[in-house]
């Protein structure tokens, strides 16, 4: 284990697949912990299969989702591949899993199996709907849990239907909610001395972000229905046009507005009753950005973004790929780093998030070959004979 990083003293086992589990095994990763990560034997995680663009055909997303693992095949649908995890699992300080609920239980591995050996253990299970509640048997993927969740029934124009975000959001925020209750988790473990089970699921970590959704429901009787590139009654906050495309500008606070008036060279309409006000500006949002979007319609977007940003008024770009590779703040953050792939040459992808000024974390490694670590781990953790080792990869166990 590397001992530069604030979870470096970690073990963690993922059992997960495909993403809500492995972003979890990332996060941790991303800040120093052991990460192994059991496959299956012949295939490995699909994830490593994945991804819209495939040079060499191999997976843009597995260098990065993978990235500080350590990659271990095991057959854990058998009763020896089983057995060699309870051994792993009792040197470990987290199980991250994602499987249905009970399938764990199925394979004897069980929570109170593996506290038995390991009282110690965080057990963190990321799922569709919980380990708890008539759903749970369910198969839940992270579009299901977006729609359960809340978002996707906001997400999009009123006049269409539901739409979703161009990321997998149910899958990740499962995986950062699970990443946040396994530090938690840890942290009362050296209170108690004790593990325990760390429930995230996808339709719960959507649903967390959902504001006050359900209370305006409840208390004020107000459905959200989809508003496209704007929240209703907050003004002006939009997509304006310029000359070269559009920005975004958002100057709904009463000072800002009164600075963007000024600005626009219209500084009346910082009185007007219609427009005084947050709760004026946000009843007249369609008047307001129709001026807003005249004046803008005029300007050339770098000048423009640069007036605004001069008066202090927050307005910005809509940044695709090519954008961030070429922004000097990202630059300057080194928010992109580049690492060496053995295929692709130079490889691009986002930095560790959030930085600290003490103990960053780092990407040691990108995605590992499938079984790369077997010896590292089945030999030198477990102390298998190479004879023994041989064995149990001919067979299909690893």
């Amino acid at each position: 284990m590397t001992t530069d990083t604030p979870l470096s003293d970690l073990r963690v086992v993922e059992m997960g697949q495909l993403l809500a589990g492995p972003f979890c095994g990332q996060l941790l990763g991303d800040f120093g912990a052991e990460v192994i990560k059991l496959e299956p034997p012949g295939g490995g995680d699909p994830m490593r299969e994945w991804g819209r663009e495939k040079p060499h055909g191999q997976s843009l997303w597995w260098p990065i989702l993978a990235r500080n693992k350590k990659s271990v095949t095991l057959n854990l649908r058998t009763p020896e591949g089983q057995a060699l995890a309870r051994r792993i699992l009792a040197e470990a300080d987290v199980l991250v899993e994602n499987f249905r609920p009970g399938t764990l239980e199925r394979w004897g591995l069980s929570p109170e199996t593996l506290w038995a050996d390991n009282p110690g253990l965080i057990i963190t299970r990321v799922t569709g709907y919980g380990q708890s509640g008539p759903y749970a048997p369910r198969a839940g993927f992270g579009s299901i849990g977006e729609a359960m969740g809340g978002i996707r029934y906001v997400t999009g124009d009123p006049d269409k239907p539901p739409s979703r975000t161009g990321i997998s959001l149910g899958d990740e925020l499962a995986g950062m909610f699970a990443a946040l209750g396994t530090l938690v988790a840890l942290h009362a473990r050296n209170r108690t001395g004790r593990g325990q089970i760390v429930d995230s699921a996808l339709y719960e970590a959507v649903f967390a972000m959902m504001e006050s959704l359900v209370p305006e429901w409840e208390i004020a009787g107000y459905q959200r229905e989809r508003t496209g590139s704007v929240l209703p009654n907050v003004a002006p906050s939009n997509v304006y046009p310029t000359k070269d495309g559009p920005v975004l500008i958002a100057a709904n606070r009463d000072t800002i507005w009164q600075r963007l008036a000024e600005v626009m060279g219209r500084p009346e309409l910082a009185a007007d009753e219609r427009f005084a006000t947050h709760g004026s500006r946000g009843a007249n949002a369609d008047e307001l950005d129709e001026i807003i979007g005249a004046w803008t319609a005029g300007h050339d977007p770098e000048e423009l973004l640069g007036t605004l940003h001069e008066n202090g008024i927050p307005a910005g770009l809509t940044y695709r790929a090519k954008d961030m590779l070429s922004d000097p703040h990202y630059r300057a953050r080194e928010a992109i780093i580049r690492m060496a792939h053995p295929e692709f040459g130079d490889f691009p992808m986002q930095n560790v998030v959030p930085k600290l000024s003490g103990t960053p974390g780092a990407v040691r490694s990108l995605g590992p070959a499938l079984g790369q670590h077997n010896d590292e781990i089945y030999r030198g953790v477990l102390g298998l004979s190479e004879a023994e080792a041989a064995r149990l990869a001919a067979d299909g166990t690893i």
